[in-house]
């Protein structure tokens, strides 16, 4: 297992070689599809032989002391990237973020007080998870980045083509996030952490326009404050706990109530997972390619904050940490789904749905309780695939139509049946039952009431029912009146991942509670050392009536209606309908266009509206809760 574990995280560096040596399009899409297969078959076989024992393993890597020198030459190598990139750019303050938190770390370590050995690497329940959410849907948004880049740059032919670099960073991700979810190490995790804050930054500020530019530097610069987070944990634990194991850490938060390397490490967790007052990072992410957008929202980035928070929650419960955590969360959660509907760009809207949905997850991470845990590993497995499918389906949309405007999605069923019908699962994964964003909620909210905590009940209502309200919007646009069916230019290789992304979500659907059963029932025991079903048998067979109501009664249906001709429906349009649905005469004689469109609200739940006094709220409760943190340590 030493030897797998070690591949699995390497390969993916060296594998990031291979598209910078190859400029034949075609054949660079094989050597993508072949590193992705491997990748995949890795991090299975890893799972599955993981699986077959299910006990925790502890152990260090084969060469582990050549590991932990290239671990410290990195450091210095990621350093010196954003000094120069920095530089480059005239953005020089940002650097010294950098060169702050590397002194730090590489001091401790090489001046600090010698700490007893720990072992590097630890595989459990969460770690298989993760390595599952990474090495399957992160390398399907690799298949699905072959054929969306080629239509990218066929429709941006003023964006320079960096295809090569492109994909280099997208299997350094892959390596990056391997590393940090089996690290137990807390300096190998700080290294691995920084890997994915470069690589982001990098992605975003790819097509190398100004806006993009600017907002790759606010991802870098906000998730360089969670790296000096780290770091300071790093110093704190070294010196006052005199260890780098981080489940010691998480132990005498827990036991000997050691809160400030907590606090430093669920800040950092705040950042990565782009939670008020560090949201905007996540929204500027919105200028880079789809698949960039796909990758950091879903299999990657900003699922490294909400891991590593959920490794911390059984140290947040009924402390100052936690309650930190839990109403920036909870806050975060309602404010961003405000947002969101006042939004009708696709992409936007699927970036605050991911702030909003992070948000509920951190809330049930910081309140420790065993069945919020539960809810919160049940939101990152559906979030990540439901919101992968997503951002892939608005990219191939936008590549077909010219736009991402929900507004122009009208009639997508009849337009682009298949693009619409995977759009239609992934919205149903968000916001219908019985898939498991909705029961997470569910699990999470009976638990917040059981707590009690009347705060984040009241968040978790409104924030609710503000989603499905923009779900809903969304949802009704693509059944609406239509347009002529139109030329699908989408790419085999964006299908197989977007119908992988679909089935996959619906055999989640349907095998909810044997996933509940035999993987998260099991961790709530390695987590809490007590494991009760948050699924009674009732609960469940309500699953198996709703699965049946969902694809049973849709089956019959078409059954019955399959040779009936279809026959357009003239409709009511104010005055005479011109016969196309679309044009009628008014009272007066004349000639107008039927004009449909959502309401977005804007002057109650815009940007200008929410946005800015979010952020203030956010910075406002960081700054009490760290300083009562602080001086509590003191």
């Amino acid at each position: 297992m030493e030897n797998l574990v070690a591949v699995l995280i390497c390969l993916p560096f060296l594998l990031a070689l291979l598209p910078l040596a190859v400029s034949n399009e075609k054949a660079r899409g094989c050597v993508i599809y072949a590193g992705g297969a491997v990748i995949l078959l890795l991090s299975v076989i890893t799972a599955v032989l993981w699986f077959q024992d299910g006990t925790t393993l502890i152990f260090d890597l084969p060469a582990s002391e050549i590991f932990d020198k290239i671990i410290l030459a990195g450091d210095f190598i990621l350093m010196f990237v954003i000094i120069w990139l920095s530089v480059k750019h005239h953005k020089t303050v940002i650097s010294f973020l950098s060169v702050i938190q590397t002194g730090l770390v590489v001091w401790v370590e090489l001046f600090g007080p010698k700490v007893e050995h720990t072992a590097h690497i630890r595989l459990d329940w969460l770690s298989f998870i993760m390595i599952l959410i990474i090495g399957v849907i992160g390398v399907a948004i690799g298949i699905y980045a072959v054929g969306y880049m080629h239509g990218y740059h066929k429709h941006h032919k003023d964006i320079r083509d960096r295809r090569r670099f492109f994909f280099a960073m997208i299997f350094l991700f892959y390596g990056a996030m391997f590393g940090l979810v089996t690290s137990m190490n807390i300096i190998w995790l700080y290294f691995f952490w920084e890997i994915t804050s470069v690589c982001s930054f990098l992605l975003i500020g790819y097509t190398g326009t100004k806006e993009a530019v600017d907002n790759s530097f606010r991802a870098l610069w906000m998730n360089l404050l969670g790296g000096l987070a780290i770091a300071v944990a790093i110093v704190y634990a070294i010196y006052a706990e005199g260890t780098v194991n981080l489940y010691d850490i998480i132990e005498n938060g827990k036991n000997a109530g050691l809160l400030i390397p907590i606090a430093m490490l669920a800040f950092a967790c705040l950042t990565k997972s782009a939670q008020f007052p560090f949201s905007g990072w996540l929204l500027g992410a919105m200028v880079a390619p789809t698949p960039s957008s796909a990758l950091l929202h879903s299999a990657t980035m900003v699922k490294a904050g909400v891991y590593l928070l959920v490794r911390l929650s059984v140290a947040l419960n009924g402390n100052s940490v936690g309650q930190m955590v839990y109403i920036i969360g909870g806050f975060t959660f309602f404010a961003a789904s405000l947002l969101a509907i006042s939004q009708s760009d696709g992409k936007k809207v699927l970036a605050y749905s991911t702030i909003s949905n992070l948000g509920l997850i951190v809330a049930c991470a910081g309140v420790g309780y065993e069945e919020t845990s539960w809810a919160a590993i049940f939101l990152i497995i559906f979030h990540a695939v439901s919101k992968s499918m997503l951002f892939q389906c608005v990219g191939a949309i936008e590549n077909a139509t010219g736009s991402r405007d929900i507004e122009d999605m009208q009639g997508l069923a009849v337009r682009y049946p298949k693009l619409a019908f995977v759009l239609m699962v992934g919205i149903a994964g968000m916001f219908l039952a019985p898939f498991g964003m909705l029961i997470s909620k569910w699990a999470a909210l009976r638990a917040f009431v059981n707590a009690p905590s009347t705060l984040m009940v009241l968040f978790i209502v409104f924030g609710s029912s503000t989603t499905m309200f923009y779900w809903t919007k969304w949802f009704a646009k693509i059944l609406g009146l239509h347009e002529s069916r139109g030329e699908d230019v989408t790419q085999p290789s964006e299908y197989i991942s977007m119908y992988f992304h679909a089935v996959f979500l619906i055999l989640l659907c349907v095998g909810f509670p044997i996933v509940s059963k035999h993987v998260i029932e099991p961790m709530m025991l390695d987590m809490y050392g007590v494991s009760s079903p948050v699924l009674s048998e009732g609960n469940i067979a309500i699953m198996v009536i709703m699965v049946c109501a969902i694809f049973v009664v849709p089956t019959i249906n078409y059954l019955l209606t399959r040779k009936v001709k279809d026959q357009p429906v003239i409709v009511y349009m104010g005055g005479a309908n011109a016969g196309d649905n679309k044009n009628f005469v008014d009272s007066e004689g004349e000639a107008k266009e039927l004009q449909i469109s959502n309401w977005y609200m804007g002057e109650w739940f815009g940007e200008d509206k929410i946005f800015r006094p979010s952020v203030a709220f956010g910075t406002l409760m960081l700054v009490i809760f760290l300083c009562v943190i602080i001086g509590g340590a003191i």
